[in-house]
């Protein structure tokens, strides 16, 4: 993950997307805007929106055995942050996909879920 660096004090005291946790989140008032979006993709470079409007990342992996026991890890933090992702795995590699249901769209679980997801990867 890159390195922000802190325009305020403040900034500097706030945890990343990988060291917050997930809270409920329903209703529309909780989807994130394009340009928030955009803003915390900056943050993920390697997570992309699809299509449909879920924002996903393609993991590679040598084999189809590291990519199971990625979606494994992936699988015990989702259920861990009660915020479960889409996942696709097929030989050497596992795509994960978040949006979030109960607001219809993106929220930031989302994000913070792909940011954990990184963290996981070797």
């Amino acid at each position: 993950m890159p390195v922000r660096s802190p325009s305020t004090v403040n900034e500097a005291l706030m945890p990343t997307l990988a060291e917050q946790h997930c809270t409920p989140r329903r209703g529309e008032d909780q989807r994130l805007s394009t340009a928030q979006v955009e803003s915390l993709l900056i943050e993920l470079p390697d997570w992309r929106i699809a299509a449909d409007g879920l924002i996903e990342r393609c993991f590679r992996f040598p084999d189809f055995a590291a990519a199971m026991a990625y979606a494994q890890r992936v699988a015990a933090m989702a259920d861990a942050e009660d915020h479960h992702p889409d996942l696709v795995i097929g030989y050497g590699r596992c795509t994960v996909r978040y949006h979030t249901h109960d607001v219809g769209g993106l929220s930031l679980n989302d994000f913070i879920c792909a940011a954990r997801a990184d963290a996981l990867y070797p």
